[in-house]
């Protein structure tokens, strides 16, 4: 089975893929789709909009796990967020009827057994279970991996009704 994670962002938006073969993890790739920043909101959307559709079409996954929003301090940044986590869920739910959808502190528990691991410790478990040599980059790419393995580990994150 062929798992995509997504790490929702605005200006990076992670993702990776990897191949549950039997529970064997293997990567098959990972990466992001960034939009640069002195382009408008509505553009940006649209190249997020655009990079899912062609990673998904690209990768052909059978599943998608995409990381929830979590609260975030500065309230414009949490809306451009939000606005392209929308777009993002859009655009899997329309190529991919197999969405799924984790909290952080799902994908750390699943990942590394601590719900409050940091960042260096999530990319640790990664790294290691995934047995790759180097840290994924950018940080968002090994965050999508932690999501896709996550649902490789637990698969019960909340699908949502698409038929």
């Amino acid at each position: 089975m062929r798992i995509l994670g997504i790490d929702p962002g605005y200006g990076i938006v992670g993702y990776g893929l990897i191949e549950n073969d039997n529970g064997k993890l293997v990567p098959i790739d990972y990466g992001a789709v960034q939009t640069p920043s002195d382009v408008p909101t509505a553009d940006r959307l649209i190249m997020i909009e655009e990079g899912i559709t062609e990673l998904i079409r690209r990768t052909t996954p059978d599943e998608i796990a995409v990381e929830e929003l979590f609260y975030n301090t500065n309230i414009t940044t949490g809306i451009k967020v939000a606005q392209a986590r929308g777009v993002i869920l859009l655009s899997c739910a329309k190529q991919c009827k197999n969405l799924f959808e984790y909290t952080p502190l799902q994908i750390k528990s699943t990942v590394t057994g601590n719900g409050t691991a940091n960042k260096t410790q999530v990319q640790f478990m990664v790294r290691a279970l995934l047995k790759l040599k180097n840290t994924p980059k950018p940080d968002d790419a090994a965050d999508a991996l932690a999501a896709a393995i996550c649902h490789a580990l637990s698969a019960n994150g909340v699908k949502r009704g698409l038929k």
